[in-house]
């Protein structure tokens, strides 16, 4: 007998034949890796449901009535449907303040301070153009100076981060607060509207230069811009040179610079574009809800619109989904603080169980191996 290896006897028989059970295989492996970022999250949202009833069984309410009341007050009908998504509109572009600079591995949470800086931005700016201009120009100019004031302001944070390694975080957070300030020093003086002695304001707009409702529904313009925010940022993100370069920069800052990337100019690009999205909520907070540039711009949108961003995983096609579940439970605050007896802060006591979890589960992933390939295929 001969110990030479045999050879094959054509060329096909080099070819390895993948038939589709192989396929089906490959598809199962990649579908239970990629499955704990659904299953994670959902896990975190059930503990924290779960915290959150002990929490009430313990002041004597029941947990069943606040999930109740949070379904009539946010999905029940058409009224409070259309209400939620109204609701969800600032959430989504102030998610999409923390999920851009998140891809290139910044934690910015100063959403709520561009949004206040922009919305009060929208309101001076239109002062002097009421009346002179035509209400759609005068619309588009306060749109872009708003995204303009709130491009800047997260763009302080970003320049600070690259250029004297402030951290992120901190600096955007401190300046969320120096932002309000600002716009309560001008409301509350310079620019206050005199005729409205009971809450300090800007003058109002007038129904003609306010942003009117989307055709056959009671929701303003500012959710369809989110939706359609969305789906840029990701195509921007996704499948652009400007958002490999951001990943490559958010995976490994010093191979970035070592490639020769524009690491300052990433950083600073994005924090710019991430702030803008959220003086985009303030101008539409302004034009198509208050009417006025007040202190009700500082409503928690942007504290909120962090949670939303985390537990989307700062995915922009998954934030649209999220920010109208968490808009469905701020607008049913007012139903369940009536109902429960309850201060309108519960749903932010909800709000703090799940993030607080949501944080904890991040220690989760890739550690269950359950969702791991390698272990599955070592079982088989």
């Amino acid at each position: 007998m001969s110990d030479a290896p045999a050879t094959p006897s054509s060329a096909s028989d080099l070819i390895q034949p993948v038939g589709p059970k192989a396929a089906r295989s490959d598809l199962a492996l990649r579908l239970r890796a990629n499955s704990e970022y659904v299953a994670i999250p959902l896990l975190a949202i059930a503990i924290a449901s779960a915290l959150f009833a002990v929490f009430l069984i313990a002041i004597g309410k029941s947990p069943l009535d606040f999930v109740s009341y949070v379904w009539r007050g946010g999905f029940g009908t058409a009224f409070s449907f259309q209400n939620t998504l109204q609701r969800s509109a600032p959430l989504i572009l102030t998610a999409l303040a923390v999920a851009i600079p998140a891809r290139i591995g910044l934690i910015m949470i100063g959403g709520e301070g561009a949004l206040v800086l922009g919305g009060f931005a929208a309101a001076a700016l239109a002062i002097p153009m009421i009346g002179v201009l035509p209400p759609i120009v005068a619309l588009v100019l306060m749109a872009i100076f708003a995204m303009l004031t709130g491009g800047f302001w997260v763009g302080i944070a970003g320049f600070l981060r690259y250029a004297r390694g402030v951290n992120e975080t901190i600096s955007s957070l401190l300046l969320t607060y120096i932002g309000i300030a600002i716009m309560n020093f001008f409301v509350e003086g310079a620019l206050r509207d005199l005729s409205n002695p009971n809450k300090p304001s800007t003058k109002p707009l007038g129904d003609a230069y306010m942003v009117g409702k989307i055709p056959g529904t009671d929701v303003h313009w500012g959710f369809a811009a989110g939706i359609l925010l969305c789906i840029l940022i990701y195509l921007l993100l996704e499948r652009t040179t400007f958002g490999f370069a951001a990943r490559v920069t958010g995976g490994n800052y010093r191979a970035a610079l070592a490639q020769g990337l524009p690491v300052g100019k990433l950083i600073v690009a994005c924090s710019g574009i991430a702030g803008a999205c959220a003086g985009l909520a303030g101008f539409f907070e302004v034009a198509a809800i208050q009417g006025r540039a007040n202190a009700s711009l500082a409503a928690g949108y942007g504290f909120t619109g962090i949670l939303v961003s985390f537990l989307a995983r700062h995915n922009p096609l998954v934030i649209p989904p999220v920010a109208i579940l968490f808009g469905g439970i701020v607008a049913a605050g007012g139903l369940v603080q009536r109902r429960m007896e309850l201060p309108d802060a519960t749903v932010q006591v909800l709000e703090g169980f799940i993030f607080v979890v949501l944080l904890t589960s991040e220690t989760l992933y890739g550690r269950v191996a359950i969702f791991k390939p390698t272990a599955a295929k070592d079982r088989t």
